[in-house]
């Protein structure tokens, strides 16, 4: 690919993501507790997921137009630098239990999440259409070392110890050293993933089409509904999981294993899901990734133990992997290299915005209806848009590209 080092820039951006993976298993564990715990009131147990989700879902269209207009690096590297400075503000809000802060530490947090997401839009930039879903997966496998990472960092932090507002102090520090590492992961990759591929010469003479166009190009639709239900059920899941377990007698400790296996099955076989993804068609991969999904959640309803439940997000996190992947994949296929940044931060303001709202709802019916209603609702939210994407027509082929 006229020298530009791929396997070296991939391996870079992998690494950044196992940091990023590790910091967000505290968030999923601890971010309904945290918010509780410092500010008293139980009935907002949703909340804290869906103040994480959404401030992710605002920063990613600005920072993909960001991305289109000065490159993928620097924004990236501003992402982890902002989720180090919410780390460390979220820590100072449980040290005086301050509720304000703690919300404001959790809008850096959740935007920091945002933005490095996009790192997947760097990954589809330095591989060629045929290898495009191989080449995110690897990107993307960099989170299953941060699903070690985070419950041999943390889990040791939180055993025998009472959980209280001060218990997360020293946590939420040692992830903002965790982000901080990704700061530097960033900045060494060079150059730049947009210069991987350089435009064919009828796409320079041919501007960005405006967002409204894309989202008109057939195939976006579809492929936007995959990403939406597939990311906005599975976080608002795994986001409420932490809680239903804790409600169930088992302790903050144990939700790490949890985690750390639904983040083993969203990017531990992720090389082979690229693989697969390639081989059968993106359109059966987003299918079948949402149907495993839903009788993930389904299960849910019937688990108790830490094992049963483990089992049951692994499962979650291996149907999201089919179906992200390959919706992802088919949107940076649909968008020229000056148009994915747009296109992926719309995807990613879509589906965290849903999926915030769904953790708020879902923890509010929680509450009212007990874990079947999470399980029910979570099954619902996938199959209707698996039925509907399985019947819509295929889309277009992949836009060209010059040659490698």
């Amino acid at each position: 690919m006229n020298g530009y080092p791929v396997a070296r820039n991939t391996l870079l951006l992998a690494s950044s993501l196992a940091a990023l993976s590790g910091m967000l298993q505290l968030g999923v564990a601890v971010a309904t507790t945290s918010l509780v715990l410092v500010t008293g009131i139980e009935g907002i147990l949703g909340l804290g997921p869906a103040i994480f989700l959404v401030a992710g879902a605002a920063s990613a269209l600005p920072a993909g137009r960001l991305m289109d207009r000065y490159g993928r690096v620097p924004v990236l590297a501003g992402g982890f630098g902002l989720g180090a400075v919410g780390c460390l503000l979220t820590a100072l809000a449980c040290g005086i239990e301050s509720g304000p802060l703690l919300v404001v530490g959790f809008v850096a947090v959740g935007s920091a999440m945002g933005i490095a997401l996009l790192a997947r839009t760097a990954a589809g930039d330095m591989y060629p259409p045929e290898r495009r879903a191989r080449g995110i997966s690897l990107v993307l496998f960099g989170a299953v070392f941060g699903a070690i990472l985070g419950p041999t960092v943390f889990s040791p932090l939180f055993a025998g110890r009472e959980l209280d507002a001060q218990a997360l102090v020293v946590p939420w520090l040692a992830a903002a050293g965790i982000v901080a590492v990704g700061v530097l992961l960033v900045l060494a990759v060079r150059p730049d993933p947009s210069l991987a591929r350089p435009l064919a010469q009828d796409a320079v003479e041919e501007p960005a089409a405006p967002l409204r166009e894309l989202l008109r190009r057939p195939g976006v639709p579809t492929a936007l509904l995959g990403a939406l239900a597939s990311f906005s059920v599975m976080v608002a899941v795994m986001n409420l999981t932490g809680y239903m377990m804790v409600g169930q007698g088992h302790m903050q400790s144990d939700v790490f294993p949890v985690i750390s296996a639904h983040v083993v099955g969203m990017y531990g076989l992720v090389l082979v899901v690229g693989d697969l993804i390639d081989r059968v068609g993106r359109r059966t991969a987003l299918v079948g990734g949402l149907a495993v999904m839903g009788l993930s959640t389904l299960a849910l309803a019937r688990t108790e133990s830490i094992m049963a439940t483990g089992v049951a997000l692994f499962g979650l996190g291996l149907g999201w992997s089919f179906s992200y992947v390959a919706a992802t994949s088919e949107l940076v296929d649909l968008a020229r290299p000056s148009e994915r940044g747009r296109l992926i931060g719309f995807n990613d303001l879509l589906s965290g915005s849903v999926g915030g709202a769904l953790a708020l709802l879902g923890g509010l019916a929680y509450t009212h209806a007990g874990r079947d209603s999470i399980a029910l609702g979570g099954a619902v939210a996938v199959a209707l848009p698996a039925l509907w994407i399985a019947l819509s027509p295929r889309p277009p082929a992949p836009l060209q590209e010059a040659p490698a």
